[in-house]
């Protein structure tokens, strides 16, 4: 059995919780006198590596979200200057996505580094996004590494983003424990690059067979 020497994490949904995506999108429109014909529901925010094509993953990131966004602008009925919405969203949307850090983060993170274990992050949002939600929540500094799609040009699943973390902790995959959210994109993922996944279900309604945990500091128990 391999000693297990990093610890790496998805961000939202594992270390960092929002507002409902409907609710932030929704919230931003209505800032600037925007009230779309539909109402917005969780069916008209699909994940974007399922939205978006492959090639998407290289363009820039103010072009990236200028489309997706558009698409979603465009199931709402809104007729505007789409592209200036558009980006209105990208760059307000952090202003009120009311961040939080799960409480059983902070606790985590000493425990893990008081083993002298190394921690990342490995997520489906761009480094600016990573960057600027970890300065606002106070984890700025607290990860050896933090890799975005940005950095690869593939989202999770796909073993490259993992791959690339670990190659940037310079460690093999069975050292490394990585801990997510998403069943396919995290715990299916991860387990695919050769890593031990662990399924973070605080609320235990993930249905299938995973290695879960339903509170972070319960990873010591996989160290």
């Amino acid at each position: 059995m391999s000693i297990i020497r990093a610890v790496l994490f998805d961000l939202g949904g594992t270390l960092i919780r929002t507002a409902p995506i409907p609710d932030i999108f929704m919230r931003i429109l209505r800032k600037h006198g925007i009230n779309p014909p539909l109402n917005a529901d969780e069916t008209d925010f699909p994940r974007f590596m399922d939205e978006m094509s492959p090639e998407s993953f290289r363009l820039p990131y103010m072009e990236f979200w200028r489309i997706y966004n558009i698409k979603i602008l465009r199931r709402l009925g809104v007729k505007d200057d789409l592209e200036r919405i558009a980006d209105m969203i990208t760059l307000e949307w952090w202003d009120n996505a009311d961040l939080e850090v799960y409480p059983d983060v902070p606790e985590t993170l000493s425990m893990l580094r008081s083993r002298g274990l190394k921690t990342g992050i490995v997520s489906n949002g761009f480094q600016l996004d990573i960057r600027e939600v970890l300065s606002r929540t106070g984890l700025e500094g607290m990860f050896e590494v933090t890799v975005g799609v940005d950095d690869v040009g593939e989202p999770k699943p796909r073993v490259r983003i993992f791959h690339h973390a670990l190659g940037l902790l310079k460690i093999k995959p069975c050292e490394a424990i990585f801990v997510g959210d998403d069943p396919k994109a995290d715990y299916e993922g991860a387990e695919a690059a050769g890593m031990k996944p662990i399924l973070i279900d605080r609320k235990g309604i993930i249905r299938g067979d995973y290695r879960r945990i339903r509170d972070l500091r319960e990873i010591a128990d996989y160290l």
